[in-house]
């Protein structure tokens, strides 16, 4: 990119790092970001005297504690993942099954919650990984309600194939929205994972909107998710009341008085 701002090349120094590029040295750094060397050096100098990258005993860098600190002020991050965590949790204990909290991203859906199972089907997903949208249960939640126009847009785009049941064709992508909207669930299996299936539904806040996606992911036996779906429901209706509790984002929590009213959460239950 010719005339690149000072700004735009600090960013690209920061996005040569990924989930499969965590710890890089100088000249990874520069080639990834399409920097000279010395340029390269002079700016990873600078973000490692500001906390945003540290050097470690190899000589390799890595994203530093600094930006762990700016992420957290994020609300459709970190605080909405500490918001949602106990209830997260509590459907981990309860399912033994892969919990994944996420949000729309452009195009993808970035996971700012994962909790893997030990006991079902194994998957790799980690805080911050990010995913298309039409492959992921959580993805497919949050596309269905996107505005049409994006939801185009993503269609339009070439769309990956991880499995021999990813769903790929964008007019059955349409039917699988709608009954998402209509149903206010997703079910998938096998789009990632062979032997995995996907149960997912929204999170709304005060408004009605949709502010983040929740899943389950757990070994496809062959049966229906049974009482899976209800049970995320009652999960998301938790996580909602907590956003409006603590006043998160647009929700506020409704008072009498001057006492915030607290609704009484009963235990989560499977059978």
């Amino acid at each position: 990119m010719p005339h690149r701002t000072a700004a735009s090349r600090v960013l690209d120094v920061l996005g040569a790092f990924g989930p499969d590029h965590r710890a890089l040295s100088l000249s990874e750094i520069g080639r990834r970001a399409g920097l000279s060397l010395s340029t390269t050096h002079r700016l990873v100098g600078e973000l490692q005297a500001w906390g945003a990258l540290e050097r470690g005993e190899d000589g390799r860098f890595s994203v530093g504690l600094r930006l762990l600190e700016l992420s957290a002020l994020a609300p459709r991050g970190l605080g909405l993942r500490e918001i949602a965590f106990p209830h997260l949790d509590d459907l981990h204990r309860v399912t033994g099954g892969n919990v994944h909290l996420g949000v729309r991203d452009g195009h993808e859906v970035v996971y700012v919650e994962a909790l893997r199972s030990r006991r079902t089907a194994q998957v790799s997903s980690r805080v911050g990984d990010r995913w298309p949208l039409h492959a992921t249960g959580t993805g497919i939640v949050l596309l269905a309600h996107a505005d049409p126009a994006e939801v185009d847009e993503v269609l339009a785009r070439p769309l990956a194939r991880y499995t021999a049941r990813t769903q790929v064709d964008p007019a059955l992508l349409r039917v699988r929205l709608a009954q998402v909207r209509r149903d206010g669930v997703a079910v998938l299996r096998g789009q990632i994972t062979d032997d995995a299936m996907a149960v997912a539904v929204p999170v709304h806040d005060r408004r009605g909107d949709v502010a983040a996606a929740l899943s389950l992911v757990v070994r496809d036996d062959g049966t229906g998710p049974g009482e899976l779906p209800a049970l995320l429901t009652a999960v998301a209706a938790r996580i909602r009341r907590a956003l409006e509790a603590t006043g998160h984002g647009r929700a506020a929590a409704p008072v009498v008085g001057k006492t915030p009213v607290r609704p009484v959460e009963r235990p989560l239950r499977v059978g």
